[in-house]
C-alpha cells in the first residue's frame, strides 16, 4: 500500500487554522507558530495512509504577516493581557517575566509590559499572604519564613515580601 501525498497546505487553509487559534485567546508569536505546526501535525495523524503535511516556510509567514497586519497577533498586546491576568492571580513579577520568556516574549518587552501595568508589588504580596494565611500575618520567624517560601515560590521580589511584615504589621 503506497501512502497518498497528503493536500497542499495552502494560504486559506492556514489561515482557517490560525483564526481558530487565535480566537481562544491571544498568543505571542513563538507560541503561535509552535501551536500552528502542532495543528497541521495533529491534523495528518487523522488521515492514515497519507504523508505529513508540511508547510512551506513562506506560506507561514505570509500568515504571520496577514495576522500581524490585522492586528491578530500582537506581541506587545499578549505581553500586556498576559501580565494583568497572572498579576490577578496571584503571581508576581519574576515568575511572570519567566513566563513570558517562555512564551518568546523578550526581555525589553516583558519589563515594559510590567512597568505599563503599574502594580504595586508590594500591595499585591500582602493580599497573596493574607488570602493564604489570613490576618494577622505571622510574627514567629519560622511561620514568617513559610509566608516568605510561599510568596517566592510566587515570584515576588524579597524586598517587597519584606516590606508586608514592616508595613502591613499589626
Amino acid at each position: 500500500m503506497t501512502e497518498k501525498p497528503a493536500p497542499p497546505v495552502t494560504f486559506a487553509r492556514l489561515l482557517d487554522r490560525a483564526t481558530r487559534i487565535l480566537a481562544q485567546r491571544d498568543h505571542s508569536e513563538a507560541e503561535f507558530r509552535r501551536k500552528i505546526t502542532q495543528s497541521v501535525a495533529r491534523a495528518a495523524a487523522f488521515r492514515p495512509g497519507e504523508q505529513d503535511e508540511e508547510i512551506p516556510a513562506e506560506l507561514l509567514e505570509q500568515v504571520i504577516a496577514w495576522c500581524y497586519e490585522h492586528q491578530w497577533l500582537d506581541d506587545a498586546r499578549f505581553a500586556q493581557r498576559f501580565v494583568a491576568s497572572r498579576s490577578r492571580k496571584g503571581y508576581g513579577p519574576q515568575r511572570i517575566r519567566m513566563e513570558l520568556a517562555q512564551k518568546g516574549i523578550g526581555r525589553e518587552l516583558a519589563a515594559s509590559a510590567l512597568a505599563e501595568a503599574e502594580i504595586d508589588w508590594a500591595a499585591q504580596a500582602f493580599e497573596v499572604a493574607e488570602r493564604k494565611f489570613g490576618l494577622p500575618l505571622p510574627q514567629e520567624w519560622k511561620e514568617k519564613a513559610k509566608v516568605q517560601r510561599y510568596l517566592q515560590a510566587k515570584g515576588f521580589f524579597m524586598e517587597d515580601i519584606q516590606a508586608i511584615f514592616r508595613n502591613y504589621s499589626d
